[in-house]
């Protein structure tokens, strides 16, 4: 058999595909990451239209809508390092 194949050798590159594939593979345990990027926008257009509805000064509505950008980053973050 190592006739015809050569063993591989451990410092060269992966071809473009392999590459992919392996990067692929990692993406599982990025499933946080995505939830917290789906799921920032609805929860923003909620907290806007509740404190819209409760008549609350537009600059308090900025700051909440800030903190919750915040907390969904802090999320993020935490996800990517566990």
């Amino acid at each position: 058999m190592y006739s015809i194949f050569h063993p591989l050798d451990v410092n060269e590159r992966l071809p473009r595909e392999l590459v992919l594939e392996s990067r692929r593979h990692r993406l599982f345990g990025i499933r946080q990451l995505e939830m917290a990027g789906y799921l920032y926008l609805p929860s923003l257009v909620l907290v806007v239209l509740v404190i819209a509805s409760l008549g609350v000064n537009p600059l308090i509505a900025f700051g909440v809508a800030g903190l919750l950008l915040v907390g969904f980053y802090i999320y993020s973050l935490a996800a990517k390092y566990r």
